[in-house]
């Protein structure tokens, strides 16, 4: 399949209306689906807070997802695996209320779904009535294949995350996953379970790039791609590591778009050199 690249539509044109577009209405998984009947490529971001998402939002990007990636880069823990139901469900909710046309996703984190089908119910149902979120995430196919059924039978959107699943990192460690053929046909029927059990979306990451494209071939949900190479249908990206404001070494897939630690860095010391100096406040900051 050769897919377009979306772009915001021209003024007169009919073009995509997923990136960029305009509406009074929020993206729904059925949008996405048809953006994968038409071949349109889409982004989604993550985002942990209301402002960082209004931008997002603003700036078109259709689909937000609140990862359990807010442990790393905004919680200040070590991994994803600490992060909790009331921190998920606090943050997601900040996010919705930065948005307006963005779907929204919640990350179900660890420890929320595991125990069984139940459990993973009653985490997705607090993200939608508490958090507002649109859509849930949780990790694994065929071993959250009962999760996944009973929360789309009961009306909730969800999105697989195959590959590297960061929640298992202490069992599988960061590294590439699906290499070798037993690993890459048991990816390909995670995919597949995923898609059956009523999933609307797959998330790929750190898996081989001819892999990802023979699921993504295989599928008729969207695959999104984080370290999966150029044939998924979306790619995802973490924020703080797309906007240059994660410190230290970055995983090879990410591409930097900005420099904002080094900005904000800059403007906090002229600030403080200000402060310092007295050149700050000056007149035109006072009252009488």
């Amino acid at each position: 399949m050769t897919h377009a690249v979306s772009h915001a539509p021209e003024q007169g044109k009919v073009g995509p209306t997923l990136y960029g577009g305009k509406g009074t209405r929020r993206i729904t998984v059925r949008d996405l689906t048809q953006a994968k009947e038409r071949g349109e490529k889409w982004p989604m971001l993550t985002a942990y807070d209301a402002m960082t998402a209004s931008v997002f939002d603003e700036a078109g990007i259709p689909v937000i997802l609140v990862g359990d990636s807010m442990g790393n880069c905004h919680l200040g823990y070590d991994t994803t695996v600490p992060v909790t139901m009331d921190e998920m469900t606090l943050l997601s909710a900040a996010v919705v209320r930065g948005t307006s046309r963005a779907l929204v996703v919640g990350d179900l984190p660890f420890g929320s779904y595991q125990e069984g089908p139940v459990q993973a119910l009653r985490s997705a149902t607090r993200l939608v009535k508490e958090a507002g979120v649109g859509a849930v995430k949780l990790e694994g196919g065929e071993r959250s294949l009962a999760q996944t059924e009973l929360i789309v039978q009961s009306g909730i959107p969800v999105m697989s995350h195959l590959g590297l699943t960061p929640q298992s990192v202490n069992a599988m460690g960061y590294r590439v996953q699906g290499r070798g053929d037993e690993a890459a046909h048991q990816l390909l029927r995670d995919a597949k379970a995923a898609q059956d059990a009523g999933a609307f979306a797959v998330v790929l990451e750190l898996v081989p790039a001819e892999l990802a494209a023979e699921v993504t071939r295989s599928l008729h949900i969207p695959t999104v791609g984080i370290g999966a190479g150029s044939e998924c249908d979306a790619q995802v990206l973490v924020w703080t590591d797309a906007l240059g404001l994660t410190s230290g070494k970055l995983p090879r897939f990410v591409k930097k778009y900005a420099e904002l630690r080094q900005v904000m860095g800059e403007a906090a010391r002229a600030f403080a050199e200000d402060v310092v100096g007295g050149t700050f406040p000056q007149e035109e900051h006072s009252f009488h």
